[in-house]
């Protein structure tokens, strides 16, 4: 039974009880059955036009271009208005709207498949086209409507995981039902509406999705529009660069997609089973690593994962290169006797695992997306990020196009991506450090220790605050990067700038560094404009009220910076506890010095974060805060 039941803090739903929940259960099943309808179409007209029809001026070698350059062309032409209506109009009408559309043109589509009407079909495929371009947007900004910051990174990934198994099971079938001999092309046609009219029952349910945007004017000017979304995106450089990185992603998947087939014949000595496999393969790995992201990140949107992701998709696909190049050349082979070669286990290993790497990358983006992107136009950056979408994609086409007719192979196509790869993660990551230094955070918290965090919802996913915390070890800045829903800004001491390494990263961080006033004046003062100016802007701040690393493992006196702070512009304080930092290699524990006895409680020790609930900033005082921070660390452990 499906719930109504909007999320509550105590009531997160994992990412599969999402599925009994009429806010997102729907939803999901409205997007899995109109990308497997899209694939079941387009595939089994390809294989119609590459087996059974025999067409002068559509040959088989052109029809699978020609085909998916006609359903990209919408995403092209009409992404732009179609961000328009989905910030315009209430979602849930909208999504009916989208599914009936989807049964005039199948119904089109079956007269084509029983006619065996190519150019009738040809117009579906654009139709087709214009139908997921209309989705598009909805359904990316329908997401933040309906779930929460820590229940955003699994919706995505069951969306991510469902739409590949949608495409996988859509084109199998396709194939398939177009086989079948005198009734495939009427087989197909039943099949395709028979889905789109069980995406229409099922949009009935999708509950109402208020616009966020009513009174937007609607410019019908695809050009001047696409202009302004890309420019409504490029206003949070983030989220900017954000939509480039999925759009990147795109073009590194559609290389590997639309090359299985040559690489499978070619390479691999396969027959069409074999190249059905490597679909079968890259679905399920894209799929299984959406779905870790939500376990992974702790049920946060953790944009750590995506330079490991990336990472994964360039050394599996490097690994690729290596483990296709000395395959002998044999006879043709079928699924049974392509298996039975272990050389060939290497190849589907792989290929899972730069798939399910391509998953860890793509699903926090979008999640950050989404959580960035100021709701009013959320579904125009949606859109705007479909467009890129569908440019990079052409540009994979013609690039991987160009490369094979100078006379490359496809496994050395496959080693370029992976190369380029390495060189536009380095760029993404250098521009957006945020990406970096939440990966950084990630490995610090799982693999030096195992990390322990407690009342993490009261730490604010919107609106300025001040996070006030015990200052342990030189590593306790990364460890609340690690478990805030959102970037910081951290005040810390001048002189760990100098400190190798952890200096270079509080810098890319943008840390501000504070010196005492008797020290330095000026840069005591300019410590507490850019503070203000972080607090002005919406952000959070945290600073350690101690004002040094203890050299004891005891609380100090909390200093009065924090209260400078709050008198000039008073918003919630979030007190916070860092636990059994002390006596780690980044403690003082030395005689007063850190980073002398490497691994000196060993990997995986236990640490942990306690936050409290958010304080009001009349009446505080840095004692009563001090008081608050030494409660958090007496609390029992769980």
């Amino acid at each position: 039974m499906l719930s109504d039941d909007a999320p509550t803090p105590h009531q997160d739903a994992n990412q599969f009880a999402l599925l009994r929940q009429r806010r997102f259960g729907p939803f999901f099943w409205v997007q899995f059955l109109g990308a497997g309808n899209d694939n079941l179409f387009k595939f089994a007209f390809t294989v119609l036009v590459t087996y059974q029809l025999q067409l002068p001026w559509l040959p088989p070698a052109m029809a699978g271009l020609v085909i998916g350059a006609l359903f990209i062309l919408p995403f092209v032409l009409f992404s732009a208005t179609s961000g328009q209506l989905a910030d315009k109009l209430e979602k849930s009408r909208l999504i009916r709207f989208v599914k009936t559309l989807e049964i005039a043109i199948m119904a089109a589509a079956g007269l084509g498949f029983m006619t065996a009407n190519a150019p009738l079909l040809l117009g579906c495929v654009f139709l087709m086209g214009l139908h997921s371009t209309l989705f598009g947007p909805v359904k990316f900004a329908y997401l933040p409507q309906h779930l929460s910051e820590r229940e955003l990174t699994g919706g995505n990934g069951m969306v991510e995981m469902g739409t590949f198994v949608a495409i996988l099971l859509g084109s199998l079938a396709g194939g398939l039902l177009i086989a079948i001999p005198q009734i495939g092309p009427a087989t197909v046609a039943v099949a395709c509406f028979g889905v789109a009219l069980a995406g229409r029952a099922v949009a009935q349910a999708v509950p109402h999705s208020p616009a966020t945007d009513p009174a937007l004017r609607i410019n019908w000017n695809p050009f001047t529009e696409t202009w302004r979304n890309l420019m409504l995106a490029r206003q949070d450089i983030v989220v900017f660069r954000s939509l480039l990185g999925i759009s990147w992603m795109w073009f590194f998947g559609a290389v590997f997609l639309a090359n299985f087939p040559a690489f499978a014949k070619t390479v691999l000595h396969g027959d069409p089973q074999v190249a059905s496999l490597l679909l079968v393969v890259f679905s399920v790995g894209v799929g299984t690593g959406s779905l870790l992201c939500e376990v992974v990140s702790r049920r946060h949107v953790e944009i750590g994962l995506v330079p490991a992701g990336a990472i994964g998709m360039s050394v599996f696909a490097i690994d690729l290169y290596f483990a296709s190049r000395g395959l002998p050349a044999v006879a043709e082979q079928g699924l049974g006797a392509f298996l039975a070669q272990p050389a060939h286990w290497r190849v589907i290993a792989d290929l899972f695992l730069l798939a399910a790497s391509a998953g860890l990358y793509s699903v926090p983006m979008y999640a950050l997306i989404q959580l960035r992107s100021q709701p009013s136009h959320r579904a125009r950056i949606i859109a705007a990020n479909n467009i890129l979408n569908a440019l990079f994609m052409i540009t994979s086409s013609l690039g991987a196009g160009a490369m094979l007719g100078a006379g490359f192979s496809v496994p050395e196509v496959f080693l370029a991506t992976a190369l380029l790869n390495v060189l536009v993660g380095a760029y993404i990551f250098l521009l957006v450090p945020e990406y970096l230094l939440r990966f950084v955070a990630f490995l610090l918290s799982r693999l030096i220790y195992r990390f322990d965090v407690r009342g993490d919802q009261h730490l604010p996913t919107s609106g300025a605050a001040v996070v006030v915390c015990n200052h342990v070890s030189y590593v306790d800045a990364l460890l609340l990067m690690a478990a805030s829903p959102r970037p910081l800004r951290f005040i810390m001491d001048h002189r760990i700038f100098a400190v190798p390494v952890l200096g270079w990263l509080f810098r890319l961080a943008k840390a501000i560094p504070i010196a005492p006033e008797r020290e330095d004046a000026r840069a005591y003062a300019a410590a507490f404009e850019a503070a203000d100016r972080v607090l002005a802007e919406g952000d959070l701040l945290c600073i350690f009220p101690e004002g040094a690393i203890t050299r004891d493992g005891q609380l100090q006196p909390f200093q009065g910076g924090v209260m400078k702070i709050l008198k000039r512009r008073p918003v919630p304080v979030v007190p916070v506890a860092l636990h059994n930092l002390w006596g780690s290699f980044f403690s003082r524990i030395e005689g007063g010095t850190a980073m002398v006895r490497p691994l000196r409680r060993g990997l995986f020790s236990r640490v942990g974060l306690v936050a409290g609930p958010a304080l009001a900033p009349e009446g505080l005082s840095p004692e009563a805060l001090r008081q608050q921070v030494a409660a958090l660390l007496a609390a029992p452990r769980a």
